[in-house]
């Protein structure tokens, strides 16, 4: 049943008041027509309560961008909806197609710095997040007295003589709802074991970070990745205005699990009563990367939950930690993303984050 303007609405009695259920909540698909954007199909989300987004199925199905009346709740880079057809894997020239947006995927056979690895170079933050989808579908549907609005799509990542592994991505979410799932089941279509390394890039921008916005996440440790993020480390949760030439600082986060597998983390501006949250099983994602970029323009707080850290395929292989992904294997990546409307959803959220941590003690 969805709960909008103050009650909650069986199916009939909102079918009695609209032509179509279009009027309250939607999901409809366009295209872009302008400059690099041109020729990129995105599909528009609404739910009713004033919440919002837009995934690109020309960028892999990726959440672009996210608002809750009218405020936005990711940070947008100034390249815009670029059209995968400008993607360049050399180095780090992958930024010069990065959107930011409330999710951009990266992976799934190499996440994090351009590397060499065994002997292949590898550019920043691998190929999944500039790959169109094919079979795209898009919809809403009644379940009792429940709406469902989803759109989905596969994307491949490999080619002849390389590793061969297919995302296969649901984005769903519920008239009258705040938040959406994202479910993706990777496969290894092909015959021979393949790396595998998933980061979700989630982009939170003005106004959720803002002068005294806060990280909150149920962290036992936190560990700067290099010496620009050592310096103020103490401060890693606190947000603040924009600095000219701002060093970007990263952190990774050792965050505890609930009795359910699951964690929650986000990011809150408590003197304007927004935030955004992600919920997410540890077991699939057991890292979790705050990149901190208080820049002019480049003004953005990520988290980023991930199978993997983001110093390079070479590192994590020597370290141990690399993932692997077998020949017809599937794994399950599922994460819940929402919109914290309200001082009492802040305080509920801090709440159970407490209760997440528990009596563990953080430490540096």
């Amino acid at each position: 049943m969805a709960y909008l303007w103050g009650r909650n609405w069986t199916k009939r009695e909102l079918l009695e008041r609209v032509g179509r259920i279009g009027q309250i909540a939607d999901v409809r698909k366009s295209t872009l027509a302008d400059g690099r954007s041109k020729n990129v199909d995105v599909i528009d989300f609404t739910t009713g309560s004033g919440f919002a987004f837009t995934v690109a199925p020309d960028r892999a199905l990726d959440v672009v961008k996210a608002s809750f009346n009218g405020q936005p709740i990711a940070w947008r880079s100034s390249v815009g909806d670029t059209h995968p057809a400008y993607y360049d894997q050399e180095g780090t020239e992958w930024l010069r197609g990065f959107f930011g947006g409330l999710v951009a995927t990266c992976g799934v056979t190499h996440a994090g710095a351009a590397t060499v690895d065994e002997g292949k170079e590898i550019g920043i933050h691998g190929r999944i997040g500039n790959s169109p989808a094919t079979q795209v579908s898009y919809g809403g549907y009644w379940e009792g007295d429940e709406y469902i609005m989803w759109a989905s799509g596969e994307m491949l990542e490999g080619g002849l003589f390389q590793d061969e592994v297919v995302v296969r991505r649901v984005v769903s979410t519920k008239l009258g709802s705040n938040s959406f799932t994202l479910k993706d089941t990777v496969v290894n279509v092909g015959w021979h074991t393949a790396p595998l390394m998933v980061l979700y890039h989630c982009n939170y921008g003005f106004p959720v970070v803002d002068e005294g916005s806060e990280v909150v996440t149920p962290a036992a440790k936190v560990k700067p990745r290099d010496a620009d993020a050592e310096k103020d480390k103490e401060t890693y949760w606190r947000l603040h205005n924009p600095v000219k030439d701002y060093a970007e600082k990263c952190y990774y986060h050792d965050v505890i699990s609930g009795k359910n597998g699951k964690t929650l983390i986000g990011i809150v501006n408590r003197s304007r009563g927004i935030g955004g949250y992600i919920r997410y099983t540890t077991e699939q994602l057991p890292f979790l990367i705050q990149w901190k970029q208080m820049g002019q323009g480049w003004y953005t707080c990520g988290l980023e939950p991930a199978n993997c850290l983001v110093e390079g395929r070479d590192k994590d292989r020597a370290a141990g930690r690399l993932q692997f992904i077998e020949p017809q294997e599937e794994r399950t990546f599922e994460l819940e993303l929402g919109v914290l409307t309200s001082s009492d959803e802040i305080a509920k959220f801090d709440a159970e984050v407490t209760s997440i941590r528990g009596g563990s003690r953080f430490e540096f």
